[in-house]
């Protein structure tokens, strides 16, 4: 059970990390500078925000 419980984290987390990609690559580049992101950031996001997934 431990194998499938780490497999669904690691999906979870995939999962915030495409979803924040996505959500964020599609945005212009004003609405970015308004929540304070520069578009060389967007991976970085999305990798903080993939680690906090549970």
């Amino acid at each position: 059970m431990l194998l499938f419980g780490f497999i669904a984290k690691q999906i979870r987390r995939w999962q915030a990390y495409r979803r924040t990609m996505i959500e964020l690559s599609v945005l212009d580049d004003r609405t970015l500078a308004d929540i304070n992101v520069s578009r060389s950031e967007i991976a970085n996001v999305a990798r903080r925000a993939a680690a906090s997934a549970a």
